[in-house]
């Protein structure tokens, strides 16, 4: 966009969510309501992107990431107007188009502001509005429009006459201005109203009665631009947007069973030919290559998934799945653990910060922690690397090739080197040497003349 600033509006507490987190810190589909639109803001390239903060204002600037953001204080919540004088002194030197959204609107689309802008530039208006029409528009500003079609003003709900108040089309709160009249007639601003506060849309009618042509754009879709500000709101957008997200990633080759019934952030990144079945959950910064089944009933969290890879029933988080590897029924990979490539972890197994080898099988009912294992190793059902001693947490080493025979137990710090093999239900609690058997409890060299 040329010569654009963008102002988002983020200062509110929002008493109707009934919480202490800020309302634009409430996630949607894996990022803060406020993280969404100031990534689709930051897709109009603007050269200024200034968000209004008030309510535990360093908690909402800490939480919010972007480049070329700037956070501009509100001390007191006096009005939407008054939020936007906050930014005055920061877009001094700046002329050009402004921008004005809210932290609460995560549905809205770059395609959306983009014609929003465009049109505003093209028609050389002093403002434009994004408006749309509701059934019952009770709650929401209304768009009052001359003979022409140009909007006179924005009449806020408790400010209508009977006439006004069946008027349709409202205000979304979203808006664009030419950057020197709007300074011009936000100085002009007074809060004779019912809730005596400084209205953004006042200037509207201070630009129209100056004789500024201000336009109106109706939106393309309504649902994209309602505003949340309750719970039953905030999972409307979570719907809409998971299948917004859905959508985006079958047009681009992805099998989703049942689209209704999984849930995947709009922050994930899938490759085609994947298949997912129903009750999968993938969030936060997870990447999942090609040809991969998922699903059912899984979770993945911040995990990189590799090619091939199918897993059934199981929940990852931040974690490597490399490819060609099986995971499940019912295993549980907790943070910090790489499973190699060609591998298999089985049904009730619990792997916690480890790595297991390519070609390595963990096939049933164990638990691995602070573990390494080679390549090409098999641990027996039942195992348990005891990596606790109390008070710290010690490692333990399975090189190559190794065979840990079922309900054995390991207790770290231990190294069993490559090749060797442990008997069912061995308490090992020395190391093991290559190509070396120990069994009984505790864990012995077998007697190789018996």
């Amino acid at each position: 966009m040329t010569d654009l600033a963008v102002i988002t509006l983020a200062a509110g507490k929002g008493t109707r969510m009934k919480s202490e987190l800020p309302k634009v810190l409430h996630q949607v589909a894996g990022k803060s309501m406020a993280q969404h639109i100031v990534d689709t803001a930051a897709g109009l390239s603007p050269v200024h992107n200034v968000v209004v903060v008030g309510y535990k204002a360093d908690k909402v600037e800490s939480s919010i990431t972007g480049s070329n953001l700037d956070f501009v204080t509100q001390e007191e919540q006096l009005g939407t107007g008054h939020a936007v004088m906050q930014t005055q002194e920061k877009l001094a030197d700046f002329s050009g188009t402004v921008l004005v959204l809210y932290g609460d609107t995560p549905l809205l689309t770059e395609d959306t502001l983009s014609e929003l802008v465009e049109q505003h530039q093209q028609e050389d208006a002093a403002a434009s509005i994004l408006t749309t029409k509701l059934e019952n528009p009770s709650g929401y500003g209304r768009i009052v429009r001359d003979e022409n079609g140009s909007v006179k003003k924005i009449v806020e709900d408790k400010d209508t006459t009977p006439t006004q108040a069946e008027i349709q089309e409202i205000n979304t709160g979203i808006c664009c201005f030419d950057s020197q009249l709007l300074w011009s007639a936000i100085d002009d601003l007074d809060t004779d109203n019912a809730q005596g506060e400084y209205y953004l849309t006042d200037v509207i009618g201070i630009l129209a009665r100056a004789g500024h042509f201000v336009a109106g754009v109706t939106a393309n879709s309504t649902r994209e631009t309602i505003g949340v500000n309750t719970r039953s709101h905030l999972a409307e957008a979570e719907k809409t947007l998971r299948a917004r997200t859905c959508e985006k990633h079958m047009a681009n080759g992805v099998t989703i069973i049942d689209p209704d019934n999984t849930y995947i952030d709009s922050t994930v990144q899938i490759a085609r030919d994947t298949i997912i079945y129903p009750g999968t959950f993938l969030e936060g910064d997870t990447k999942i290559a090609s040809d991969v089944v998922i699903g059912p009933q899984s979770r993945i969290i911040d995990s990189t998934i590799g090619e091939g890879v199918e897993i059934e029933h199981s929940t990852i988080k931040e974690s490597e799945v490399q490819s060609g590897t099986v995971v499940g029924p019912y295993a549980y990979i907790r943070p910090g653990t790489t499973i190699g490539k060609e591998a298999k972890v089985g049904d009730f197994v619990e792997i916690k910060k480890s790595t297991v080898g390519d070609g390595s099988k963990v096939p049933h009912l164990s638990y691995i922690g602070d573990t390494e294992i080679g390549e090409n190793t098999n641990v027996g059902a039942g195992t348990i690397t005891a990596n606790y001693d109390g008070e710290n947490k010690h490692q333990t080493k399975i090189a190559d090739n190794c065979f840990i025979g079922s309900n054995s137990t390991l207790i770290a710090p231990l190294k069993l080197a490559k090749g060797s093999c442990t008997g069912a239900g061995a308490v090992v609690t020395k190391n093991v040497a290559e190509n070396e058997v120990v069994i009984g409890v505790p864990a012995k060299a077998r007697d190789k003349d018996k």
